[in-house]
């Protein structure tokens, strides 16, 4: 083993270390499952922003988009970017402040008990629903970002991609099993700066290499099509095509997803203060339009190293998403200082990974623990009984998501794809027809949620596969939102209006909001 590599592995030694003393000094403060799911609605408007924001991202951010850029050009990783960061605005905008008032309003601590309360559901079947849902989602997910710490451990030092992957698993599922949200949400808080120190160094890195922009930007110029995004190009092959206004709507209907991911959503109703929302917002949207623009550089850049030899060449979007790791290797390898410094850049990976995952399990957890077992099943435990069945739903969901990830060739974007669409397309039109229309009753919500659930795999595995190459053949975000929300509507229309107390209290929520 070299001497650089020692520097890299006890760089990522320190910040793993790091994570795991945070979840440990977070575990004092949860008293009950509430601090556990929600750190007792405590989170400061920087922390709140960046955390959601880094929650978000995921190794999607440092692996899936850059490798998108090189593999296809510019058309689809911009107008991808494009529609993250409208949503990433206009999710703060309008949702935060309303849900964050309205959970506290209701004593909702889950998406699922939000639903639940909001719709006066006694029988809990929105709860259920909900919860099944984010299992269902959030397991891929997670595995998702479990097979990215592996590939970065096989890629970067020859580490057997099983062993890798259980490792950075197990870190994760240390910190999150003991210090719960606050712990989670705080290394996302340090993740992200991690995470933005390594988009930088990397572009620095990319563009020292090519001696400048202009000549990274002469590489790419000629190949057809890789900067023009209105045309999609293929590396591997060559192909170049138009990007039309089709192509266009599915990927901005990223955007749409924001609405309805859990992870996310917990954090506006975590908010210490809603008069901060504002700034909140502010610092998350300048945050997602800068790392998702030095994201997509950095695929650009690298195209220009993959044909100058500084990178591998690389045959297609998968192995295209190897590049910041690429990069890190090549960094590491002019002394111990680099070598520190691509340790920086791995740990950046790293945390991608961990802010995502982390969050997700304790969503999962709190699904199946709170809401399925708790809320659905009226199982009567201790509060101190009920923290070990949490802590063991986080265990157990990871150990389900490990299973996932032990293919090691899967697409880290292509994941996130469709766990992102399914959260988008099921709890999207949900909250935002919970939060701004009084006439949407349960019924209407739980036809909804089922329709958009059911259209999304119908969309993604049969119309998709069926009419491919067609106008059909789009984000099955976009279609499966649409219907989500023209059922919910017709529904909630069709059966009796929601009772009086549920209106009064929506009526509340409005002129509190504004107060």
């Amino acid at each position: 083993m070299t001497a650089s590599v020692i520097c890299i592995l006890v760089t990522i030694a320190l910040y793993l270390l790091m994570m795991i003393c945070i979840g440990a000094y977070f575990s004092k403060t949860n008293k009950s499952t509430d601090d556990f799911y929600l750190g007792g609605r405590r989170l400061g408007p920087l922390v709140a922003a960046m955390s959601a924001e880094a929650s978000d991202m995921s190794s999607w951010l440092l692996l899936g988009l850059p490798g998108l850029a090189l593999a296809t050009g510019l058309a689809e990783a911009s107008w991808t970017a494009i529609g993250l960061a409208i949503g990433t605005y206009l999710n703060w905008l309008f949702v935060a402040k309303r849900l964050r008032v309205y959970t506290q309003k209701i004593d909702a601590v889950t998406v699922p008990d939000f639903f639940a309360k909001r719709f006066g559901d006694d029988k809990h079947i929105l709860t259920l629903l909900s919860a099944v849902i984010i299992v269902v989602f959030f397991v891929p997910y997670t595995a998702s970002g479990f097979a990215a710490c592996g590939k970065l451990f096989n890629t970067m030092f020859g580490m057997d991609y099983v062993q890798a992957m259980l490792i950075s698993a197990a870190v994760i599922v240390i910190y999150c099993t003991l210090g719960g949200f606050l712990a989670a949400s705080t290394t996302d808080f340090i993740q992200s700066v991690i995470m933005t120190v390594a988009l930088v160094v990397v572009l620095g890195f990319a563009e020292g290499c090519t001696n400048g922009f202009d000549n990274v930007f002469a590489n790419v110029r000629q190949f057809e099509g890789f900067l023009d995004v209105f045309k999609g190009c293929n590396v591997e092959t060559g192909a170049v095509g138009s990007y039309g206004a089709l192509p266009i709507a599915s990927t901005l209907a990223w955007g749409l997803g924001y609405f309805g991911m859990p992870h996310i959503l917990l954090r506006f109703m975590a908010i210490d203060n809603k008069k901060k929302i504002k700034l909140s917002r502010r610092v998350a949207s300048v945050w997602v339009v800068i790392s998702m623009g030095v994201a997509i550089l950095i695929g650009v850049a690298g195209y220009s190293l993959m044909k100058n030899g500084i990178v591998p060449h690389y045959a297609n979007n998968s192995e295209a998403e190897s590049v910041v790791i690429d990069v890190a290797k090549v960094i590491s390898s002019y002394g111990y200082i680099p070598a520190v410094v691509g340790g920086i850049i791995l740990a950046g990976i790293l945390a991608s990974t961990m802010s995502t995952s982390d969050s997700q399990l304790l969503v999962a957890a709190s699904a199946v623990s709170q809401n399925i077992l708790a809320e659905t099943f009226h199982i009567k435990i201790s509060e101190k009984a009920s923290m070990w069945v949490a802590r063991i739903s986080v265990i157990v969901i990871s150990g389900i998501a490990v299973l996932f990830a032990l293919d090691p060739s899967s697409s880290v974007f292509r994941i996130v794809s469709f766990a992102w669409g399914g959260f988008g397309a099921t709890f999207g039109p949900a909250v935002l027809l919970a939060l701004f229309w009084k006439r949407a009753n349960k019924w209407g919500i739980f036809s909804g949620m089922l329709g958009g659930f059911a259209m999304i795999f119908i969309w993604k595995f049969d119309i998709r596969v069926m009419f491919a190459g067609s106008w059909l053949d789009i984000y099955e975000l976009l279609p499966a939102f649409i219907f989500n929300l023209l059922i919910a509507v017709v529904v909630s229309l069709l059966t009796r209006e929601p009772a009086k107390e549920i209106t009064d209290t929506f009526e509340q929520v409005k002129a509190e909001e504004k107060a």
